[in-house]
């Protein structure tokens, strides 16, 4: 479960295998893992770990797409000023500011 970019091997195993079945008693622990599928590879723990590591960047370098999102009026409001104002002027006004408050990093 994803919280605050950690994930943990659930989420390694769902990235690497999405159709493999399997079982866990810790979450943590690679060694509790039972594997049900077996005509699709098992993901190896150096493999999870670097998944981890790999779903962990990608969570942190997309911090700026959350806050923007949680930013952004709701589409009807958004839709309603564009009717009203124009796509320049909602760009300006509703668009531009939050993606200045949060740029996306280079």
């Amino acid at each position: 479960m994803i919280e605050n970019g950690k994930h943990d091997i659930t989420d390694a195993l769902i990235s690497l295998q999405p159709e493999g079945q399997w079982s866990m008693t810790d979450v943590s622990d690679y060694s509790t893992l039972t594997w049900s599928t077996s005509e699709i590879p098992i993901p190896t723990e150096d493999e999870c770990n670097a998944e981890i590591a790999r779903l962990d960047a990608k969570w942190i370098a997309d911090e700026y797409k959350r806050q923007r999102g949680y930013e952004y009026p709701d589409f009807a409001t958004q839709l309603d000023y564009i009717y009203h104002n124009g796509v320049d002027k909602w760009k300006t006004d509703l668009i531009d500011p939050v993606k200045n408050k949060y740029p996306k990093p280079s």
